[in-house]
């Protein structure tokens, strides 16, 4: 059953408006000790993801799995979600915000926290001159999206 009104819809844990105040990204993230290699979570995070964008007012244009071992980005085109556009490496990614990434436990909240953390130095570079996977970012039209823009809880 479809969700006909996005009240009805468990929110995903973060979203990225662009510097207009435009939804472009939406995101579910699973840390430790969940992921989404097992086929039936990752077909329920992405069940999870289609519901509340096609229960959006708006297109949101990219969609985002995160695990500890994957960050998937999706095109949503206002009816269908893509296959992966990208698929990077967690601990490449997010390694540069926390340095002891594969040797800790990261739960879920802390890995949102780091990936939120990663978007906005894609957005303002506050950590560095070019954040992780900034050319896979830009290939897909999103780094530029991104660019001025902020993290919505």
């Amino acid at each position: 059953m479809l969700a006909t009104n996005i009240e009805d819809v468990d929110r995903p844990d973060f979203g990225v408006l662009d510097k207009d105040g435009q939804l472009i990204l939406i995101a579910e993230v699973k840390g430790f000790p969940f992921n989404f290699k097992e086929t039936k979570a990752k077909s329920y995070a992405i069940l999870r993801l289609i519901d509340y964008l096609q229960a959006a007012k708006t297109v949101i244009p990219f969609a985002m799995l995160v695990d500890l071992e994957k960050i998937v980005i999706f095109r949503w085109n206002g009816s269908n979600l893509s296959e992966p556009r990208i698929s990077l490496n967690t601990a490449d990614v997010l390694s540069q915000y926390e340095p002891d990434f594969v040797s800790i436990q990261v739960f879920s909240l802390y890995l949102a926290t780091l990936t939120e953390a990663w978007i906005s130095d894609l957005a303002y570079h506050w950590n560095s001159e070019i954040p992780p996977a900034s050319k896979e970012m830009a290939e897909i039209g999103l780094l530029q999206r991104l660019e001025g823009g902020a993290i919505q809880i």
